[in-house]
C-alpha cells in the first residue's frame, strides 16, 4: 500500500469492495431467494462483476502490480460463471437426418396488444417458423388468435387458462405427442407445460416453462429516481421468491419422469441464480454446449440479458446452438438447437 499513488490506493479500495460483492453473487446460487431476497438481484449483475474485475486485473498487469492477483483469483475462482456469460467459438456438428431442431421463443402474444405499431408481427415469425423448419417448438406468451396458422405442425398441445386471448404456451411436434399436461403455479399467470413426444422407438419429454416475470421495462431510456429504484428492487425481490417455488414444482416434477428431458423457455432469470441452478439440475446448457457470444435472448439495449434457456438430458448430444437476436418481433429472441439423442447417432 505504501508504493501506491494516491489514486492506486483508491483504486484497490475499489478492487476489493468489487471482489467481495462478487464472492457474495457467487455464492447466492446456493441460497434460497427467499431467505436472502435482496441479495439475489445481484445475480442480474454478475456480468457486469466478471468485466469489471477483468478490467482491473488488466489496469494492475499494465502497471505490473502484485494487486492483479485480486481480481485475477477471483476471476479463476469464477471461471464457470465466465463460460455461462461468454462463449468464444460455436460448434456445429455435422448435420445427420436423425437430427431434431428444436426451437423456443416468447412471442409475446404475437403483439396482440400492440407493443410495437407493426402489423406484420405474426406474419413474420410465421414466416421465420417455415424458413427454419424445426421439428418441435415451445411457443412462450402464446395467443391463438384466428391469424396465426401453423397447421405443418401436425400435433399440437395449446394451453391457454380457457381463455382465448390469455397468454398461454404452446408445444407443436411433428411428431406424435403420447402424452401431456401443465404445471399449475397458484395465483400466478405463469405456468409450465409438457409433452411426451415419440420418435421412432424413443420417447421424449419436453417443457415449455414461462416463470414469473420481474416485470421490468426493456426501455432502459425511463428515467428512475430512488423512489423507483426502492419500487423496483421489491418487485424484483418478490419475483425471485415466486420463482423459487415454481422452480421447486418443476424440479419435483421432473424427478418423476421417466423420459430424456428437454427443458425450454422464458425463466425470468439469470444463470447466477437459484432457479437456475434449480431447474437445470445436472442437465446441460445448450448454449454452453455449442453456442457463441453472449447468447442475448432478451432485447435490452445495452445489456446482453440471457433469460431464455434449452436444458437437455445428459443422454442428448447438443450439436448446434443459436440466438436470433436479429429477429426483432418480441421482446424475446428465439433460441435454437439442434439435438441427437444419442450421441453418434
Amino acid at each position: 500500500m505504501k508504493k501506491l499513488s494516491w489514486f492506486n490506493k483508491m483504486m484497490l479500495f475499489f478492487n476489493i469492495v468489487l471482489s467481495i460483492l462478487t464472492f457474495i453473487a457467487y455464492i447466492l446460487p446456493f441460497l434460497a431467494p427467499k431467505v436472502f431476497p435482496l441479495l439475489s438481484v445481484f445475480t442480474l449483475i454478475m456480468p457486469l462483476m466478471l468485466i469489471f474485475n477483468l478490467l482491473f486485473f488488466l489496469y494492475w498487469l499494465f502497471q505490473v502490480k502484485r494487486q492483479m492477483l485480486l481480481s485475477g483469483i477471483v476471476l479463476l475462482l469464477g471461471i464457470t460463471f465466465i463460460s455461462k456469460f461468454y462463449k468464444f467459438s460455436e460448434t456445429n456438428i455435422q448435420e445427420v437426418p436423425t437430427d431434431i431442431k428444436l426451437m423456443s421463443y416468447n412471442v409475446r402474444m404475437f403483439n396482440l396488444f400492440e407493443w410495437t405499431p407493426r402489423t406484420d408481427v405474426s406474419d413474420s415469425i410465421m414466416a421465420f417458423v417455415k424458413v427454419q423448419n424445426p421439428d418441435i417448438i415451445c411457443f412462450q406468451e402464446y395467443a391463438a388468435l384466428d391469424n396465426i396458422n401453423f397447421s405443418q405442425y401436425k400435433h399440437q398441445y395449446i394451453f391457454t387458462n380457457q381463455e382465448r386471448y390469455k397468454s398461454g404456451q404452446a408445444i407443436l411436434s411433428k411428431f406424435p405427442i403420447i402424452n401431456k399436461g401443465d404445471i399449475e403455479f397458484a395465483n400466478s399467470a405463469n405456468n409450465v407445460i409438457f409433452a411426451d413426444i415419440k420418435k421412432g422407438k424413443d420417447t421424449l419429454r419436453v417443457y415449455s416453462m414461462h416463470l414469473q416475470s420481474i416485470k421490468i421495462s426493456p426501455d432502459i431510456h425511463e428515467r428512475i429516481d430512488e423512489q423507483k429504484s426502492k419500487v423496483i428492487l421489491k418487485r424484483m425481490s418478490e419475483a425471485f421468491k415466486v420463482q423459487q417455488h415454481q422452480a421447486e414444482l418443476v424440479q419435483q416434477h421432473k424427478s418423476d419422469c421417466p423420459h430424456p428431458m428437454i427443458i425450454c423457455g422464458d425463466l425470468n432469470n439469470s444463470a447466477y441464480s437459484y432457479v437456475y441452478r434449480s431447474i437445470k439440475g445436472d442437465m446441460k446448457d445448450a448454449f454452453e454446449e455449442a453456442g457463441g457470444g453472449f447468447g442475448k435472448s432478451y432485447n435490452y439495449e445495452y445489456y446482453p440479458a440471457r433469460i431464455d434457456y434449452i436444458f437437455t438430458d445428459k443422454s442428448i448430444e447438443v450439436k448446434q446452438y443459436k440466438t436470433f437476436n436479429k429477429f426483432i418481433n418480441s421482446d424475446h429472441f428465439p433460441l435454437i438447437t439442434r439435438l441427437a439423442l444419442e450421441k453418434g447417432e
